[in-house]
């Protein structure tokens, strides 16, 4: 196989970044992940990513010609923004979460760790199954890209309403099924009393964190597919977006308020790709491009929300 020790360098970073994600971002102990120590992490992540995509660039240049390589590295590059960018998403589902269960920061490294190893097992799952499902049937890309536009267009209809978790019914069927203790017992998420197993909230929220994780991902893997079938590329590109999301999460967990607009780029995001993946057979829009609209949907609507808060928050103090 002519991709075996690129499959094999991809596990084997895979496997030492797993192992300094657990044992240095956040530390092996409770506490508070500091902004600096998160935006440090966030900015190794992004170096190994691009490491890795220079990797790709090479190998696939020496394997099949530059522009080949160019096209693989492109592609991944590509893949890797647009996880980026929904992964925001699910960023904004982690604090509400967190918020509403009044979890203390210092508590949340543990279930952010176990959903990210959540979510690189099911997306790897989703990458298989997907690559198998388009090599025999290419007519599935039509249905990705109509689930797509339409969970797009969901995204916008929704934007600016609120999750009810007061009555959700995972929620309410854990509590009805469980016992629950009423407070949080540290980082543990089962507590023996009185010779009976109890679950504390900590466990509730993994739950929910794991759920949201499996929804996010079937947005975010149709999406990769609308850029490359490449099993290789899609599973990878994926993945090292995941494997930075813990830091991203801490990073973005103080100003997530600031970025009020970036939901309807998001969604904008997804009608976009949902429309190129349902024209591939008709006009196949070019990687490079897709990479510049995704790009700038994102910077525009990042950057309306700091002007809209901005402006808010000048609007406010002068009528104090």
């Amino acid at each position: 196989m002519e991709q075996g020790w690129l499959w094999g360098g991809f596990l084997a970073i895979v496997l030492v970044l797993l192992w300094v994600d657990i044992r240095f971002v956040g530390g092996g102990k409770a506490h508070k992940v500091s902004l600096k120590e998160a935006g440090i992490w966030s900015l190794i992540w992004l170096a190994v990513a691009m490491l890795f995509n220079v990797a790709i660039w090479w190998w696939y240049g020496a394997q099949f010609g530059a522009d080949v390589g160019e096209q693989k590295a492109v592609e991944f590059f590509t893949g890797y923004l647009i996880e980026k960018a929904l992964a925001v998403d699910n960023v904004f589902v982690w604090l509400m979460l967190f918020g509403y269960f009044a979890i203390p920061a210092e508590l949340q490294r543990r279930v952010l760790l176990y959903g990210v190893l959540g979510a690189i097992v099911m997306r790897a799952g989703m990458v298989f199954a997907g690559s198998w499902l388009i090599s025999q049937f290419h007519w599935i890309l039509y249905l990705f890209g109509a689930f797509l536009l339409l969970t797009g267009i969901k995204m916008l209809w929704a934007a600016d309403k609120e999750p009810d978790l007061a009555n959700n019914p995972l929620l309410g069927w854990m509590r009805r099924r469980f016992r629950v203790t009423e407070q949080l017992e540290g980082e543990r998420f089962f507590v023996m009393r009185d010779g009976l197993r109890y679950a504390t909230p900590l466990l509730l929220i993994l739950v929910l964190v794991e759920v949201s994780d499996l929804i996010f991902a079937v947005d975010s893997i149709p999406a990769i597919f609308a850029v490359t079938t490449d099993p290789f590329i899609v599973l990878t590109s994926n993945i090292f977006a995941i494997m930075g999301l813990r830091a991203m999460y801490f990073l973005l967990a103080g100003v997530a308020e600031r970025f009020v607009l970036l939901k309807y780029g998001l969604a904008l995001i997804l009608v976009f790709i949902g429309i190129k993946m349902l024209l591939i057979d008709i006009f196949k829009i070019p990687t490079m491009l897709a990479l510049g609209v995704v790009a700038v949907i994102l910077l525009v609507s990042m950057g309306l929300s700091l002007w809209v808060t901005r402006a808010g928050r000048v609007k406010a103090s002068s009528n104090t």
